[in-house]
């Protein structure tokens, strides 16, 4: 029987049902490193991929997955980032070439070569995807035991669909964009024609905008679910609880986070631009004219910048930790393991927006401290069930384990390994 039958047999009651026995450890998830500790090895990063015009940023990579996995520790034992460093070069070589040669196909005017640069990235996206998990699953290890993305490119691309629905979305409208345009009005001040948007032109763009955040939704749901049903440990698969409605009730939540946001931030900018306005027509009072209009116009651009830079924030943090949670609470190994998170949203919001206001008070050198403190807020609110003891499952494990290496393929995505 495959983890998919597992968990459709299973439903959301199939993991409860599996840990009813009372022979069930707990194991909190723990963070051994520190902001001090990892400062060292960002700066190091920082300085040599700026030195070497961003040719270090592999090897930047590889030290800050190593760091992160080092000091991570799963029922007591840490993770290992075993990845050769050539693969790692060898990908991002690749991607910087193929973003090279787009970027000069796209300033030269060769549309011909964009379209097929654009057409050749959602083909291949789903390869680079499942390229990218396997390469970061087959270096993963934990007490000696190899972590494997075992879906085939079928399974892949099948769960893949949503990318080529998206360009079918856009193709149909704008089709219907061009079918439903009117004659442009001629403009008897320039002599030009203008184009006429309509009613029902502006009823498909918001069909088709619509249609294009579900199919999102859908693939962000299709590959963590794969990633989840087709990921071994040993011979034991990946369990997988949640449906497709929780992460669109996740993404209106998101949405209503961000209303909220913008709510919040728009009143602080008139209560600053009133206080400014007040100001200047004080300082006008006192033929202090340009001084007062120099402050409007200061005030002004740091309200634009203050809503353009915490505009999204909140939500974005909201949605990355609830998408965390939700992930984290609904998942398992095989019947022998599952985890459960009580990440508190709220708190994680409120880390994030201190975090970012520090790193801009100190034009970017709290990053280290802001990443890891954001890692150790998540990590450690997870805890991990073993039904049985934990050397006898890692023992059974390294039994069922191959004894092959496995295929690793480069990291041509550059997804990030942290988080």
């Amino acid at each position: 029987m495959d983890a998919q039958t597992l968990s459709d047999t299973g439903g959301r009651t199939g993991m409860r049902s599996s840990f009813e026995s009372q022979d069930i450890e707990p194991h909190r998830l723990r963070f051994t490193g520190s902001g001090g500790e990892y400062f060292r090895v960002w700066i190091v990063n920082v300085l040599l991929s700026i030195v070497t015009l961003g040719f270090y940023t592999p090897w930047a990579r590889r030290r800050t997955a190593q760091y992160f996995y080092g000091h991570t520790l799963v029922a007591g034992s840490p993770l290992e980032f075993t990845a050769q460093q050539r693969r790692m070069v060898v990908g991002f070589l690749v991607v910087a070439l193929l973003t090279l040669a787009y970027n000069i196909a796209s300033n030269t005017g060769q549309d011909v070569a964009v379209g097929l640069f654009i057409l050749g990235g959602a083909a291949l996206a789903p390869l680079i995807w499942g390229s990218a998990m396997r390469f970061r699953l087959a270096n993963t290890r934990w007490r000696g035991l190899r972590l494997a993305f075992t879906a085939n490119w079928r399974e892949v691309y099948t769960a893949s669909w949503p990318v080529f629905a998206l360009a079918l979305v856009w193709l149909a409208v704008a089709w219907g964009l061009q079918t439903l345009a009117p004659p442009a009005a001629l403009d008897e001040d320039t002599g030009r024609k203008l184009p006429t948007i309509t009613a029902p032109m502006w009823g498909l763009m918001a069909l088709g905008l619509l249609l294009s955040v579900l199919c999102v939704i859908r693939l962000e749901f299709n590959y963590r679910s794969l990633l989840v049903l087709r990921s071994r440990i040993g011979d034991e698969p990946g369990r997988w609880k949640p449906v497709y409605l929780d992460f669109v009730k996740l993404w209106l939540a998101t949405l209503g986070v961000f209303i909220a946001s913008v709510a919040v931030l728009a009143a602080v900018a008139a209560g600053l631009l009133h206080g400014s306005w007040a100001l200047f027509k004080a300082l006008g009072q006192g033929g202090g004219m340009g001084l007062g209009l120099f402050l409007l116009i200061l005030a002004g651009i740091a309200a634009a910048l203050f809503v353009l830079l915490l505009a999204t924030a909140p939500a974005r943090a909201y949605r990355e930790a609830a998408l965390f949670r939700l992930t984290w609470s609904h998942i398992g190994v095989s019947r022998i393991a599952r985890f459960k998170c009580q990440l508190r949203v709220g708190a994680y919001i409120l880390l994030r927006l201190r975090n970012m206001l520090l790193t801009l008070v100190t034009l970017g050198f709290f990053r280290p401290f802001a990443m890891v403190s954001e890692y150790r807020m998540k990590l450690e609110s997870v805890t991990l069930y073993v039904k049985g003891g934990v050397d006898q499952v890692a023992g059974r494990l390294g039994r069922q384990q191959p004894g092959g290496i496995g295929d690793a393929l480069a990291d041509a995505a550059g997804l990030d390994l942290i988080g």
